[in-house]
């Protein structure tokens, strides 16, 4: 007997071929198939008029166990590109047998499923213009991804973010109502914004570069300011990571002209400015940065930053956390301690589910760091126990680099033949070389881009 998966609402039928099983298993309809059998042509045979497509009654052929060949060998290699493991013969073949590990999808994620193709199919009765509920539905994503990007491995974050952005590009091709093409602009940028955080997490510069440039034009042409300024404050940081400390500390003092900035936007953008100060040098002005990243504000919101809040947003700890950064890139140990130990105090304060290991990881190393710079190594092993429990999928470039800077610390000759140091070193190496930055292969070395 052929295993099937079930819901918590009943039987569903036995899938009929390997392919409708894995489709089953991935969570995969026929419009999120299509999607990812796209995107696999592109990248086996680049943006190709030629390449291989599926409609949707093919796709029921496919997995109804309805073909009598194979299809043409540019379609098999895209299959096998979507699930490695498997040749095309398989994937046509039968299911697995019974298997402990067969794919059972939960009833939530069933209705769920019928609900977006149910709005989704009454939405493709309209001819120039969409619903307004098919927009407010993406603002939803759009705000649910932002909201939860800090719980979510970067790698996953960034395919939500990119079939997203997919969903807003065919809505955009729909409609001609200017009002509905400017909400869609917003949307998009704003997705390209969470792509570009997610290029950089993942430690892809040069494309992180280019997609936070993306979010920046998106936010000059529809005239929202607030996206322009995230997307600029993004290029800064981007840019003092890859060692062009006079194009970041640039690239945050646009961020900060841009008017109709809320106070939330003010204190990232302040705080990123004075990163960008500290690398190139300037204590003084990174301290006046600093100073003014921690103002109390004048109780202003933006429609970016404050509504759509999660990433967009910056929360105190996530400050603190900067500005411990910060503060030891100027050589101020003692500032630098007591910013890391208000961020994970900050940080203990919010429910479990709200934590994000990014913080944790980042204020811990910093802690450890900062003990180092007084020799104090067994304080810094202390505050390493909290970097070390950040899950692999999510020690993200910002996570790497703090702890690729400790390593060098720690190779000091003042340490070499110490137990303990070397001992640190080593749990570094364990901890970095299986985190997404360096086990995806970055295009910029991370052990090189912080002194």
């Amino acid at each position: 007997m052929n295993a099937a998966p079930q819901t918590g609402g009943g039987m569903r039928s036995e899938p009929k071929t390997l392919l409708a099983w894995l489709c089953d298993r991935d969570r995969l309809p026929y419009r999120r198939f299509e999607e990812r059998f796209t995107e696999a042509g592109v990248r086996l045979f680049g943006h190709n008029p030629n390449n291989p497509t599926c409609g949707e009654t093919q796709f029921r052929r496919w997995t109804g166990g309805k073909l009598v060949n194979l299809p043409s060998a540019d379609t098999c290699r895209v299959l096998e590109a979507m699930w490695p493991e498997y040749t095309a013969e398989q994937l046509f073949g039968p299911p697995p047998m019974d298997d402990p590990q067969a794919p059972a999808l939960d009833l939530e994620e069933r209705v769920r499923m019928t609900a977006r193709e149910a709005h989704e199919g009454a939405d493709a009765t309209a001819t120039a213009s969409i619903s307004d509920n098919t927009i407010d539905e993406l603002h939803d994503q759009v705000v649910s991804l932002a909201r939860r990007y800090h719980i979510l491995p970067v790698a996953a974050a960034y395919e939500e973010a990119e079939s997203l952005r997919h969903e807003i590009e065919r809505k955009r091709d729909r409609t001609q109502v200017p009002a509905q093409q400017q909400q869609l602009m917003i949307l998009n940028g704003q997705t390209v914004a969470l792509l570009g955080v997610a290029a950089f997490d993942l430690g892809y510069f040069p494309s992180a570069r280019t997609l936070a440039r993306t979010a920046a034009v998106y936010g000059e042409s529809s005239r929202f300011a607030p996206l322009q300024a995230f997307a600029d404050g993004t290029l800064a940081y981007i840019a003092y990571h890859s060692g062009d400390t006079t194009e970041a500390v640039a690239k945050a003092n646009r961020a900060l002209s841009y008017g109709g900035l809320g106070d939330v936007a003010q204190h990232r953008l302040h705080s990123i400015q004075a990163r960008a100060y500290a690398h190139l040098g300037d204590a003084v002005s990174a301290q006046r940065a600093m100073h003014l990243s921690e103002e109390a504000g004048q109780d202003r919101r933006d429609e970016l930053h404050d509504t759509v809040g999660g990433e967009f947003g910056f929360s105190e700890e996530r400050l603190a956390m900067s500005n411990s950064t910060t503060a030891l890139l100027v050589g101020d140990a003692a500032q630098a301690e007591a910013d890391a130990r208000r961020a994970l105090s900050l940080l203990a304060q919010r429910p479990k589910d709200q934590q994000s290991a990014h913080i944790r990881g980042g204020a811990a190393a910093d802690l450890a760091y900062a003990r180092l710079l007084v020799d104090d190594v067994d304080g810094a092993a202390e505050a390493l126990n909290s970097v070390w429990e950040v899950p692999a999928d999510q020690r993200n470039t910002g996570i790497v680099v703090r702890a690729a800077r400790i390593g060098r610390r720690l190779a000091r000759p003042a340490y070499h033949g110490a137990q303990l140091p070397r001992e640190l070193r080593e749990r570094i190496e364990d901890f970095t070389r299986v985190s997404p930055p360096y086990r995806l292969g970055p295009t910029v070395p991370l052990l090189a881009i912080e002194g």
